[in-house]
Order: C-alpha cells, then structure tokens, then sequence
C-alpha cells in the first residue's frame, strides 16, 4: 500500500495579509484549494491511502474533504493542541497501515517521481530519505550536505548560498523510528530527528530537480497562482 501523510494543519501566519480564517493547505490558489493540487498529483502518482494530519481550523479541511471523489482512500488525524512538526507527523502515523508512509507539507508542492525516490529508500536502506531541490542565489532555506554515498551529514541553517540543495520537504519515513527513539509528545521532526539524530539515524538525500513552490510567504503564493492558473488552462 502506498501511503502519504500530508501536514496540513498550519496557520499561515506570515500569509494573513492575503489568505486569512483558514489553514494554509485551503488557500485559494487559482481558484481551487492547494490541498486540491496536492490531491491531483497524489492521484497521478498512484497514491492508495492519503492521512491527514489536521490542527487549525480543521473542520474547514474536513468538510472539503467530504466533497471529494478520488481512488485512494482518505484518513485524518487532528491535533487537540500543537504538537510540533514531528508530533504531528507521529500522530498520524497511527493511521499508517505499512511500515513506511510518504510525508509532505500542506503548503509545498515538489513535484517529484515518488517511485523513484521510493527505489532509492529502500535501496539505500534508509530509516528516513528526503527529496532535495537545487537552487541557486537562496537564503530562504537551509541547504543540506551529502556523502558521496548519498547519505545527509549535515543540516546547515539558513543563509545566502550561491548555489546548492535543500530539504524540499517530501520525505520517506520508516514507521520504526518512533518507537526507536525517545521522544516527547509535542516536538520539531526538523530539529528533534533530522538534526538531532544526522549522525546516527541514516538518513539520505535524492536530489529531485522539478516544480517546487513553497506558498509560505506572500511573494511565493502569488506566484503559486500564476503557474497553476497557467497549467489549469
């Protein structure tokens, strides 16, 4: 069974000057939710259980979901109080059903070859493998340092870089970590696993270098709303 959660419970504080009352993941963008774009793509990828993870305002999430009509199978998860990136994710890897789910953020679109990254995990043996994305004249984003096995050494913060591959945010993730590792209800899948536990955990990079637009940020969601109404067209 291939399976994705998608974090979908944020609250868009840096876009309420344009999106406000709802999660970042229902924001209009050329004239459909995101969250519908991200369902479309998980369509064509053959996706066959999609988990929610749910938080602010997620009955806004819940009632679109009802008017759906897709192949795969839907769940959601919903966070009493915040949890944390990694809290959230945790939670809802209570609805996973195999041994490893597809993770990726409700206001990210990277679109990847999800077999081929899925080719790679296991391949690599990996207990968590992310989709990097090249760019060049970014500070934005953190950017990420391989081996030449492939395998993450190292999370760098954020500053300006001329070039080089950051996290895109689509992530393999093998169900066992979370009962591998001691961790507190509520924590950051950033900095409580990826960077925490870089050394010890194997934990590899595929480069992927397709559409990518993060709609966190003003700027980036008006952009989002150009290429989609283009590609709707």
């Amino acid at each position: 069974m291939k399976e994705c959660i998608i974090l979908a419970g944020g609250f868009g504080t840096r876009l309420q000057s344009v999106v406000s009352d709802v999660p970042k993941c229902m924001a209009e963008v050329a004239g459909e939710p995101f969250l519908h774009y991200l369902f479309e793509y998980l369509s064509s990828q053959s996706f066959d259980h999609i988990i929610l993870s749910l938080g602010y305002k997620a009955n806004s999430v819940i009632d679109w979901l009802k008017k759906q009509d897709y192949s795969f199978k839907t769940s959601y998860v919903i966070e009493e109080y915040p949890l944390g990136t990694g809290g959230a994710i945790k939670l809802a890897f209570e609805k996973v059903v195999g041994s490893e789910a597809f993770v990726i953020n409700g206001d990210t679109f990277f679109n990847i070859e999800t077999s081929s990254l899925f080719d790679f995990h296991k391949k690599k043996k990996a207990a968590i493998s992310i989709a990097l994305k090249p760019m060049t004249d970014f500070d934005r984003y953190g950017s990420v340092e391989l081996d030449e096995d492939q395998r993450i050494v190292c999370f760098n913060e954020k500053e300006y870089m001329k070039e080089g591959l950051i996290n895109g945010g689509v992530y393999i993730i093998d169900k066992r970590i979370f009962s591998g590792l001691k961790l507190p209800e509520k924590f950051s899948f950033e900095n409580d696993i990826l960077i925490s536990y870089v050394e010890t955990l194997a934990i590899y990079g595929c480069e992927q270098n397709d559409y990518f637009i993060d709609i966190g940020i003003p700027s980036d969601f008006e952009k989002a709303n150009e290429d989609f109404r283009r590609k709707t067209k």
